[in-house]
């Protein structure tokens, strides 16, 4: 089959790979019918050394069961399923408390085990626990909205779930990406009265606006700091949704967060240690997340995508098929795109 192929920074390409085949009873194999480029894949797609090895890359996934295992009860052949972007059994204690990011027989999608879903089909680990049967034919209007499920607006709303995000909030939104857009519809929906966007691209800011964010701040460092604190009498907001990753972006949460308040990030770090220890540990502030158990957030969420109360599959702006995917890479790292919808 046809996937893509990411060999180091930059060098991205649509080869033949292996065929996904049945390797243990537990497995499933879909057909691939959308996929999408994630923020995190511009992580490797700036840093990839050639000496880390090629990897298939790709965790989104919809697609049509082609093949179970034999100890599969859960899928069968020819369902519309969607796939979370990690792999878990369903039956473990993490499991068992919605943490299926935490599965002790889990994993992710898009290493040299497990190859990912930018691809013509995929290798679904632990289906039973991991693939999630869509009341939908497989070219529902609803797909771009659908596919969300797979991490973004289930990681939007583990930001918010975990920044205690409730009736009458005040929130604040770090990082202008989709996951940081679905972080403010998942504000909306929970009851936030106040939503900040920190953002300072037109396109996005327009779309969190729609979304129901209330307020934009596009100053960066202290005058950001400022701009929030004046947005919210003087104290900083109550519920903070780190969604880059960076350093720069938790010093930000940090220090726009309430006394008291609390921080959810879902940004994938890419530094070793939580900067702001003392400003954090005497405002008293909440700091936790981490990989969003999306799958645990389905039954919650699915109902408001199907009967269109909110509308995710909005922050994608740039459809392609396989042979599309390296300048979807290209357009989302040159901030061209928002979310790139990939149609193998």
């Amino acid at each position: 089959m046809r996937g893509t192929v990411m060999y180091a920074a930059g060098d991205v390409r649509i080869e033949d790979v292996p065929d996904p085949k049945i390797e243990t009873p537990t497995d499933a194999v879909i057909r691939v019918t959308r996929a999408c480029i994630c923020g995190s894949d511009l992580w490797p797609y700036k840093t990839l050394k050639p000496s880390d090895g090629a990897r298939v890359m790709g965790h989104e996934a919809i697609g049509v069961v082609e093949e179970v295992g034999d100890d599969v009860r859960t899928v069968k052949a020819g369902d519309v399923v969607v796939m979370p972007f990690a792999f878990s059994d369903g039956t473990c204690l993490f499991c068992d408390e919605g943490l299926q990011t935490e599965c002790i027989h889990g994993g992710f999608f898009g290493n040299p085990d497990v190859p990912g879903a930018q691809s013509e089909a995929v290798r679904v680990p632990q289906a039973d626990g991991t693939l999630y049967v869509l009341p939908v034919g497989e070219d529902d209007a609803l797909m771009p909205a659908l596919i969300t499920l797979s991490d973004v607006m289930g990681t939007g709303h583990h930001a918010a779930v975990v920044a205690k995000v409730g009736p009458g909030s005040s929130v604040a939104v770090v990082g202008d990406g989709a996951v940081g857009l679905c972080g403010v519809i998942a504000a909306k929906r929970l009851g936030a009265e106040q939503i900040i966007i920190m953002g300072r691209h037109d396109d996005r800011v327009a779309l969190a606006r729609e979304f129901g964010a209330t307020d934009v701040v596009s100053e960066r460092g202290p005058e950001a700091f400022e701009r929030v604190k004046a947005l919210t009498d003087g104290y900083g907001a109550g519920a903070v949704l780190e969604c880059v990753g960076l350093q720069e972006s938790m010093e930000t949460a940090i220090n726009i967060t309430r006394p008291g308040g609390a921080i959810g990030r879902v940004g994938v770090p890419q530094h070793d240690s939580i900067p702001g220890a003392q400003p954090s540990f005497f405002g008293n502030i909440t700091i936790g997340g981490g990989p969003a158990p999306v799958r645990a957030y389905i039954d919650e969420l699915l109902p408001d995508v199907l009967e269109g109360r909110i509308e995710p599959g909005r922050v994608f702006d740039r459809v392609v098929d396989l042979d599309g995917v390296p300048d979807g890479y290209r357009a989302m790292n040159d901030r061209e795109s928002i979310k790139v919808l990939v149609k193998p």
